[in-house]
């Protein structure tokens, strides 16, 4: 492999003057500059990262931590990302911590092993779980999640107006048996889609019959379990709230197998959607997350730290979800059509 003497000696010039031409840090003239580019071409000459990163004390890497890599949610942040850091020069390190909180401990060490420039993490563990040290050293953002007091920047959608959105959309359709299938509740986005439902129901003066919240772990499967008994039951709610797209398959799966019919036996909404769900009839009623926005704020966040242009305590940004109304929710029938 060329080095930067060997591109010096062909061109006829000092080492210095590579180094202004390559990395465009000072005036160099026409003439030279075309040689040494000539020798650079010739050469296959490639500048080492590493030891232009230590000249720097960075190493232009940026670390993605998502909860669920099986969930499509996540794909599409990882997407959104990839090409961010790409337009700030930066490259991506990407982990997963399948939503469990030793995994996400692991992964925070790693990252700092690394040497990665900041951090950009969707935390899966409760707020006791974590303590400002466990984010020192390095800059960081939380993405979708918040947790608490730590001292870092976070970009969360605004969890207890989707839910409401969703429940209020149920409610003006007639439900009054309105049951949820949510997430675990230790975290932000469970428990305050699940709040935003319950408010909105005691808005009217209502409340979730005993048994008709259901936590299905933000799981696909164990969505579909926790559906499947529920629909099941003689009581069941005339229509659910189903806190994340995932979790939607599954419950559309379960009525489906329990030979029911979606929405004249069962209404369904939910908070955001993923790939494949645009496949699902009827389509999906859901508040939607701006994913590609929220994402891109993030890590102009992130870079802003790293970069030092910010120097204020920690930001919160809240993005605001949209309603979306799709073919999965119908008015409730009046007593003589349920005949």
């Amino acid at each position: 492999m060329a080095t930067i003497k060997d591109v010096a000696r062909a061109a006829g010039v000092s080492t210095a003057t590579v180094s202004a031409v390559v990395n465009d840090t000072a005036y160099v003239s026409p003439e030279l500059r075309g040689r040494v580019l000539a020798a650079v071409r010739d050469l296959r000459y490639a500048p080492s990262l590493v030891a232009r990163n230590l000249r720097s004390g960075r190493s232009q890497l940026i670390a993605l931590a998502v909860a669920d890599l099986a969930n499509p949610f996540y794909a599409r942040i990882v997407t959104a990302a990839e090409a961010a850091v790409a337009a700030w020069g930066y490259s991506l390190v990407l982990f997963n911590s399948d939503e469990k909180p030793d995994i996400e401990r692991r992964i925070l060490s790693r990252i700092r092993t690394l040497g990665c420039d900041g951090s950009v993490v969707v935390p899966v563990g409760p707020e006791s779980h974590y303590q400002r040290r466990d984010f020192e050293g390095m800059p960081v953002v939380l993405l979708g999640r918040s947790i608490g007091d730590v001292g870092v920047d976070t970009v969360t959608i605004d969890n207890l107006s989707a839910g409401k959105q969703a429940t209020n959309y149920l409610l003006d359709l007639g439900h009054r048996h309105i049951g949820s299938i949510t997430g675990p509740i230790q975290l932000t986005t469970a428990s305050g889609r699940l709040k935003g439902m319950l408010e909105a129901m005691a808005a009217r003066g209502l409340a979730p019959k005993t048994g008709h919240v259901r936590s299905g772990e933000f799981r696909e499967d164990t969505a579909y379990s926790v559906a499947r008994d529920l629909l099941g039951q003689s009581d069941r709610p005339t229509a659910l709230y189903v806190a994340n797209g995932v979790m939607a398959i599954g419950v559309m799966r379960a009525v489906a197998d329990l030979g029911l019919r979606c929405p004249e036996d069962v209404s369904i909404a939910s908070t955001d959607t993923v790939a494949g769900a645009g496949g699902l009839k009827p389509r999906l009623t859901r508040t939607e997350h701006p994913v590609a926005d929220m994402t891109n704020e993030a890590l102009r966040m992130l870079v802003d730290r790293i970069e030092g242009k910010v120097a204020q305590p920690a930001r919160n940004v809240v993005f605001q979800p949209a309603l979306v109304v799709g073919e999965s929710c119908s008015p409730l029938k009046a007593p003589a059509e349920l005949t």
